[in-house]
């Protein structure tokens, strides 16, 4: 349980098949973040902790209680017709779990691996994959599928995309209320606010866009960074190296995204590569226009000139000149930022991905019905 993009699919998802008749139960192996109480309180459906880890607890103490855990996870899943697993350790202990409990239907979701993740950790990940204890594996972005295939050896016919849906977030801020946000992040009467969101890692391309806020030269604009993560005093070192940190905002978590893109003028993704970016998808709701670098998960969703500006990876004088555009363009601003919000409502809610994930429930059902 932590506050982050699968956690938060997890949830939507389950949230969907419950309104649609499904008895679901949202199971965790551990509570990271301490939200069990908020997340059971605020769901109709059973949201559970099985206490299997202790975060930064001894090694020792977390394999009993991790052994503890997996027990009643057993004893869960022998009641079930369907499991779905999130995160690549969960698909490598629920997946086997759920075929030993006797579970019909196991259905794996891809994410894309996370920075550093060991070679014996992806290689597992795909001969899982290519099991009978994988019924099916759910990659959430095409770019996703590609790697599985390619880094993993996974089997195409193993592999399902259902794209990443959000809830549409309210908008409605007042002027005053964006003014007010916007003031907090030092941004003056007359300037753009340019919103990033993602932890600070090497995968999301910060550097990059670092070095292009410095070929920009542009005094009109304001870039809020919201995250944190372990290359935060770098990043923060090569701002004031550059001679741009009055430019740039480290703004941290924010509990108030939806907020800040509503106050944002435009949206920025720098990644090398991603699964399925929620934080964009949040972005074209909110009607922002977005510069992004041209990785599939982005081009899959974004049409370059109709719905965002498109640029090369680790491209700094390309992606400056897409915001140079977007800057001085107001009337490009409006037309790119409405395309993608009406690409969103059409495409990316959790009623499209929940369909899609009832659909795919309902087959797999079917063929072992049809088997026995």
């Amino acid at each position: 349980m932590e506050v982050a993009g699968a956690q938060r699919v997890l949830l939507s998802q389950a949230e969907y098949l419950h309104q649609h008749g499904y008895p679901v139960q949202a199971v965790f192996l551990y509570d990271k973040q301490g939200l069990a109480v908020e997340w059971q309180a605020s769901r109709p459906f059973s949201v559970t902790s099985l206490n299997g880890w202790k975060y930064g607890g001894f090694v020792l103490s977390n394999l009993v209680r991790l052994a503890g855990a997996l027990l009643r996870l057993a004893g869960l899943l022998r009641r079930s017709k369907v499991v779905i697993t999130h995160t690549p350790h969960s698909n490598l202990l629920g997946l086997p779990l759920a075929w030993l409990a006797g579970v019909r239907t196991r259905i794996g979701t891809h994410h894309s691996h996370p920075e550093n993740t060991p070679r014996l950790l992806i290689w597992l990940h795909g001969r899982l994959t290519n099991s009978t204890l994988c019924t099916r594996m759910v990659c959430v972005s095409n770019q996703v599928r590609s790697l599985a295939m390619r880094t993993e050896g996974a089997a195409p016919e193993k592999l399902v995309v259902i794209d990443n849906g959000i809830h549409p977030p309210q908008l409605g801020l007042s002027p005053q209320q964006k003014d007010s946000l916007r003031a907090a992040l030092g941004v003056l009467p007359g300037q753009l606010l340019l919103l990033t969101v993602g932890r600070l890692v090497v995968q999301k391309g910060h550097t990059y866009l670092l070095d292009a806020i410095k070929v920009l030269d542009e005094p009109a604009a304001v870039f809020a960074f919201v995250g944190q993560g372990p290359l935060q005093a770098e990043l923060e070192d090569k701002a004031s190296q550059l001679g741009i940190a009055a430019r740039v905002r480290f703004a941290g978590v924010r509990s108030d995204v939806p907020q800040l893109l509503e106050a944002a003028d435009i949206f920025v993704q720098p990644s090398l590569w991603e699964g399925m970016s929620l934080a964009l998808l949040e972005a074209m709701f909110a009607g922002l226009p977005i510069v992004a670098t041209r990785i599939e998960a982005a081009t899959d969703v974004l049409e370059d000139e109709r719905t965002a500006l498109l640029v090369e990876l680790k491209d700094p004088e390309g992606m400056a000149e897409a915001l140079r555009r977007l800057i001085g363009d107001a009337g490009l601003r409006g037309h790119l930022g409405a395309a993608a919000q009406q690409e969103a409502q059409q495409n990316y809610t959790v009623d499209v991905m929940g369909a899609a994930y009832a659909k795919l429930i309902e087959e797999l059902l079917r063929r072992f019905a049809a088997r026995k």
